[in-house]
């Protein structure tokens, strides 16, 4: 180990804290370069809920990771298993089979090394109750493959991963932005930030995508992409990865497409780290209508861990880009702490006809006969469980719902009006296994190194619910060690 070997990270959010830390941990002197204010600090992460994707083997393997799990919560909760090939299938699948063998495969294999690594860091991890299970006949049934949860969240993640850094003699500096990259396609030696200069041995950069790029959006993405709220970190508009690009580095993976989500409707433009869970994921317990008072997709078809991604793109195609999760007394009961966030677009009323008067611009006529004929093209013999895929189905509608179907017909009825709320963008710079990033002529491009929502080829299409904090973490953990070698 050489502590003269200068690393810089570019970033300072999940991807680049286990990268810092890896890189100190292997020997190196690190600095991290964060564009954001040290009060804005923690990227895309500290927005998220904490949740992290990972191989398990049963409760033995939770208990690794949750050291302090009590007999009391073994024995009431069903942690079930989420073995390689399922994680690998996953990926595959939602993916459309594009996602990089290599990069999905390292990412299955380390996912469990690298959790216990953070654990060991000072991450504090915990069963997600309560957003990933539901009790069912008094027990606790995890399902959709993502059982671990960060103690605090988003920010008690990266604040614990900060206080690691800093033990090990990370520097941080807060408002310094990357402008440019030192070097060439076939090695980087520096960057240049806030006009200067400063060189170094290897270049982590994980600085994140382009979901906060309004120009962008539109370019890569499409049409009425200007018009989506970005549920993250206003800085991440990549720069960065333009950076690398312009000095020959290579495009990867899904730039039309992004992880999008139904956000409430009165949220502000951008994240509020004061205000957070203001997505609305559980439409799966309910219906959505748009404003012709028409539902427009199966809200049943998985869990919303498989689907919950591609929402914000649906909804963003419909009139005004906007709409309403209908959920009556039977489901309001057990939606999760995001549905009772401060200043949530949210109305009730003892019937129907009443809730429509307040949906403004809604359909009123066609909105009640798609309730009505909801509610009758129900298979009331399939008995309902959210813990599974219960087959209690519509039959007979333009759009079935296949899974979780129950009648809208318990007072009081809740609408909550979503939009679109854009999280993260597929699109980014090629890595190969040592995370070293690629120039077009698919060669590594010396001492420059990448992790986190800037790298591209993982996701495509759809995303498996907490796959981005632990490929972060796994390619940032990578990264580190061989830029310190």
């Amino acid at each position: 180990m050489n502590k003269s070997r200068h690393v810089l990270v570019v970033g300072a959010g999940n991807a680049a804290l286990c990268a810092a830390i890896s890189a100190a941990e292997n020997g190196a002197r690190v600095t991290m370069l964060e564009r954001a204010p040290a009060g804005a600090r923690g990227g895309n992460s500290a927005f998220t809920g904490g949740c992290f994707r990972t191989v398990y083997d049963g409760v033995e393997d939770i208990k690794k990771l949750v050291p302090d799990l009590t007999e009391e919560e073994r024995l009431s909760s069903d942690f079930g298993h989420y073995d390689a090939e399922k994680f690998y299938l996953d990926l595959c699948e939602l993916s459309g089979y594009r996602a990089d063998p290599v990069l999905i495969d390292l990412l299955v294999e380390q996912s469990l090394p690298t959790l216990l690594w953070m654990s060991d860091q000072g991450v504090r991890f915990l069963p997600a109750y309560g957003r990933q299970s539901f009790k069912v006949d008094g027990r606790n049934i995890f399902w959709g493959g993502l059982t671990i949860e960060t103690a605090g969240g988003g920010i008690g993640l990266v604040d614990a991963l900060f206080r690691r850094a800093e033990a090990l003699g990370v520097e941080v500096h807060y408002d310094h932005k990357v402008e440019r990259l030192l070097g060439d396609r076939h090695h980087v030696r520096g960057v240049v930030v806030n006009g200067d200069e400063l060189l170094a041995d290897a270049v982590i950069l994980a600085a994140g995508g382009f979901h906060a790029n309004t120009e962008w959006r539109v370019r890569y993405l499409g049409q009425g992409w200007d018009l989506a709220k970005v549920r993250g970190s206003r800085y991440n508009t990549g720069n960065v990865i333009q950076a690398a690009l312009d000095i020959g580095a290579r495009s990867h993976g899904n730039w039309s497409g992004c992880h999008s989500v139904f956000f409430d409707a009165g949220a502000d433009d951008f994240g509020n780290i004061a205000i957070l869970n203001q997505q609305k994921n559980y439409f799966t317990l309910g219906i959505v209508v748009n404003r012709d008072g028409q539902r427009f997709f199966d809200e049943g078809s998985d869990f919303r861990n498989y689907t919950y991604s591609k929402m914000g793109a649906a909804i963003l195609k419909q009139p005004g880009g906007t709409g309403w999760q209908i959920f009556d007394a039977q489901s309001t009961t057990i939606l999760p702490d995001e549905y009772r966030v401060p200043r949530a677009a949210r109305f009730e009323a003892e019937t129907l006809e009443a809730l429509a008067a307040k949906l403004e611009g809604i359909d009123t006529e066609a909105f009640l006969k798609t309730v009505a004929d909801f509610n009758l093209a129900i298979d009331e013999a399939a008995p309902f469980n959210p813990a599974v895929k219960d087959g209690r189905r519509t039959s007979g509608l333009a759009n079935d719902k296949s899974n979780w179907a129950r009648a809208i017909s318990e007072p009081p009825f809740v609408a909550y009006q979503v939009t679109c709320g854009i999280t993260l963008t597929y699109g980014g710079l090629a890595i190969d296994e040592q995370a070293c990033v690629q120039n077009e002529e698919g060669e590594p491009m010396g001492g420059l190194y990448a992790a986190g929502e800037l790298v591209g080829g993982l996701y495509y299409d759809r995303y498996p619910g907490g796959a981005g904090l632990t490929s972060g973490s796994v390619f940032g953990r990578i990264a580190g060690a061989n830029a310190a070698s």
